[in-house]
């Protein structure tokens, strides 16, 4: 039986904890909750520890107490445009006529890790994009294939060295060991696409509050990931500015009233809104509020598009772009997104999952259930690994204990 897991999207507009486990379905049980409004972070970067280590204990206690899981160690989420991504090569040599161990595929991707990286910067993730077996190429998974050369295409990560740490000292600070920390579009994919959108070729868009990340998965696995500094949070500050409304008004409007499409608003239609000095409430323009929200998010469609193209993977994309993140929620979001960007577009919802569905089952919880999936595929690939040994050392001890029977004296 696989323990629970326990993970923390540290996210500019919220912190979520979340504690799941797999069923023998293979879905996700979420057993406990915790949602707080983020304080200390800037653009998905710790700028406040004190602040984010507070905001993370609270939703990590709100997690505990639903769940009764003590959540020591947890699988945390990373972002911020100080995350660079490349592609490279490894090679590992199979010595003697024999099939690819574990051992191998860790020392081919050691191999690609092997890339000049600056020293104000470590690697976050170093993924098998594929693998080529004595030049056999489009190899998922070579474990058990004879060979004498192994070479992997591996997705490198690096995130620059403050930040990360940073990150890790809130979270320690929190009362919880960052057990391991995944790129927020990563996760996300890992929640939000199906395994077909990903082997045909997709992008993935998470529109968070301070970012927007961004990956792209063609062939089963990541080929690229970038974060664009610009996110959610645009949308208010433009509302707010706009209309002349505090931001936390400009937020809650957001809301409960924000739309992308114009159509069917006529010019009367307002509603009261908070405003400053002396006036309490003023009367607000919908149709000028969905003017604003349509601009920045257009806005942000094209500096999307410009990342597809700029990546080169565009005519790779069959199965188009799927959005996730909170901003995805808007009304109308699908519709101009097709319209920008040409092709193909869903709103993608955390898929496989149960328990709190009400609650995380949307598009703003695809990182923190993407991270779930992660751990919860990580114990379990462990746990086998374990069970792998266990079930080899008995194998050979029942063969050495024959062997030694039959060498003593009848």
């Amino acid at each position: 039986m696989i323990a629970p897991t326990a993970v923390v999207d540290v996210g500019t507009s919220k912190i979520c904890a979340l504690v799941g486990e797999r069923t023998e379905r293979g879905n996700l049980r979420v057993l406990g909750a915790g949602v707080v409004p983020s304080r200390g972070l800037r653009k998905g970067v710790v700028v406040d520890v004190n602040q984010a280590a507070e905001s993370i204990a609270r939703a990590v206690e709100q997690a505990e107490r639903v769940s009764g899981f003590n959540m020591h160690s947890a699988v945390v989420s990373i972002s911020g445009t100080h995350i660079e991504s490349a592609n490279s090569r490894g090679i590992a040599a199979i010595h003697g006529d024999r099939a690819v161990t574990q051992e191998d595929i860790d020392r081919a991707l050691e191999s690609a890790e092997a890339i000049a990286v600056p020293q104000n910067r470590e690697i976050v993730h170093a993924i098998p994009r594929g693998y080529t077996l004595d030049g056999q190429e489009g190899v998922k998974e070579p474990l058990g294939m004879i060979g004498f050369r192994l070479e992997v295409d591996a997705h490198i990560a690096t995130g620059a060295v403050p930040p990360i740490q940073n990150l890790l000292k809130a979270t320690q600070s929190a009362g919880v060991t960052a057990s391991e920390i995944v790129f927020a579009p990563i996760a996300s994919g890992e929640a939000a696409l199906t395994p077909a959108e990903k082997e045909m070729g997709v992008i993935l868009a998470d529109i968070g509050g301070g970012t927007t990340d961004i990956a792209v998965f063609i062939d089963g696995s990541v080929w690229k990931s970038i974060v664009l500094p610009i996110g959610g949070m645009n949308i208010t500050n433009d509302l707010a500015v706009g209309l002349r409304t505090p931001f936390a008004a400009a937020e809650e409007l957001k809301i409960q009233h924000g739309r992308i499409d114009l159509s069917g608003i006529s010019e009367d239609q307002n509603f009261d809104v908070a405003s400053f000095g002396e006036e309490g409430h003023r009367p607000i323009s919908l149709r000028l509020t969905a003017e604003i929200i349509d601009a920045r998010v257009e806005e942000i469609l094209h500096l999307i598009l410009t990342e597809i193209k700029r990546s080169g993977y565009d005519n790779l994309l069959p199965a188009g772009v799927v959005l996730c993140g909170g901003a995805a929620s808007l009304p109308g979001l699908k519709a101009k997104a097709r319209e920008v960007l040409k092709m193909p577009v869903r709103i993608g919802f955390p898929l496989e999952v149960e328990g709190f569905s009400d609650r995380v089952s949307t598009p703003a919880f695809a990182t923190a259930i993407g991270l779930l999936h992660w751990s919860a595929r990580e114990s379990s690939a462990r746990s086998e690994n374990a069970r792998s040994k266990q079930t080899r050392s008995n194998a050979l001890g029942g063969l050495f204990g024959w062997a030694k029977r039959a060498l003593l004296p009848g």
